[in-house]
């Protein structure tokens, strides 16, 4: 069974880091890149990062705050978050895309995606 585990989510105050574990079983993993996504009630699914390869990927929002990388040996993808602020609150998601569609620039479109862990809550208190 092809299966993305999400852990590590929690409450946090302002100013705080969180890291973010997801966990790829039931396929090749080197064949996918993985990103992360987030929503927060009310909002639509965003595209936060992904890491395809060497190469990372961020929306603008999180640059220089948060982290991805990637432990091919456990199969595994970290998001490290740092200097954490109140809107960085939404249950964060990971994702399994094709490479081919992050060559094209296509990381933040959820559609690409190929599989989907079930979530973990973020909460940032002020």
């Amino acid at each position: 069974e092809r299966q993305l585990v999400e852990s590590g989510g929690g409450l946090v105050q302002a100013g705080g880091s969180l890291r973010l574990s997801c966990a790829a079983s039931g396929f090749t993993f080197d064949d996918y890149a993985i990103g992360w996504f987030r929503q927060a009630p009310g909002k639509e699914r965003e595209g936060v990062s992904c890491i395809s390869n060497d190469s990372t990927y961020y929306t603008d929002s999180v640059k220089g705050r948060f982290t991805i990388s990637s432990d091919n040996a456990k199969n595994t993808v970290y998001l490290q978050m740092n200097s954490l602020k109140p809107e960085d609150t939404a249950v964060y998601y990971c994702g399994a895309v094709s490479h081919g569609l992050v060559l094209l620039r296509l990381w933040d479109k959820e559609a690409g995606y190929d599989y989907w862990g079930q979530g973990t809550q973020v909460t940032v208190s002020s």
